[in-house]
């Protein structure tokens, strides 16, 4: 294997060079997880474990095709399920609005304007719940982090792959 680059394997969770996620969570986020979480314990896990059992009674498991893909589901429900009980343990519930709310911080409603007059609407999330389609964008992405603190008609600078952005804020609410 001369002139390969081979690595020593890390572990990902403890790879210092891994950016740590923010543990914050909105309440409707934390209750989306739950569901998530409750729906695939109580009624995804035993409607696969049943297929399991029905496929694995047919005989032959390793030519059987339903027996492979339901175990397969399986699996990964139980480790989709694991991870939710993980990161469920780790996440604070953000359900206080902010003593100073004329500034921005987390699960504040944003309206920015751009130099070209477009506007959007956003909210500050925590990882878990980013979603751009929705215009819930995570805490720590650089969009967040520049507007961390600032005010109304405070001018916002983002470092983009396309360049720098500038955003003015229009307002800043917490409902």
């Amino acid at each position: 294997m001369k002139g390969r680059n081979m690595q020593r394997w890390r572990d990902p969770a403890k790879d210092p060079r891994r950016e740590k996620k923010t543990n914050l969570i909105t309440p409707e986020g934390y209750e989306v997880l739950q569901s998530e979480r409750n729906f695939l314990w109580k009624v995804r896990h035993p409607e696969l474990a049943q297929k399991v059992q029905e496929a694995a009674a047919q005989g032959d498991r390793s030519e059987n095709a339903d027996y492979t893909y339901n175990k397969q589901l399986l699996n990964k429900t139980l480790g989709r399920i694991r991870h939710l009980d993980k990161r469920l343990d780790l996440l604070t519930v953000v359900d206080k609005k902010p003593d100073d709310q004329e500034r921005i911080f987390f699960s504040a409603r944003i309206e920015l304007e751009d130099n070209e007059g477009k506007r959007m609407q956003i909210r500050i999330v925590g990882p878990d719940e980013a979603d751009l389609k929705e215009g819930k964008i995570n805490i720590d992405s650089p969009m967040a982090r520049s507007l961390l603190g600032k005010t109304l008609d405070d001018e916002i600078r983002v470092q983009a792959p396309g360049g720098e952005q500038v955003y003015y804020v229009l307002s800043v609410d917490y409902d």
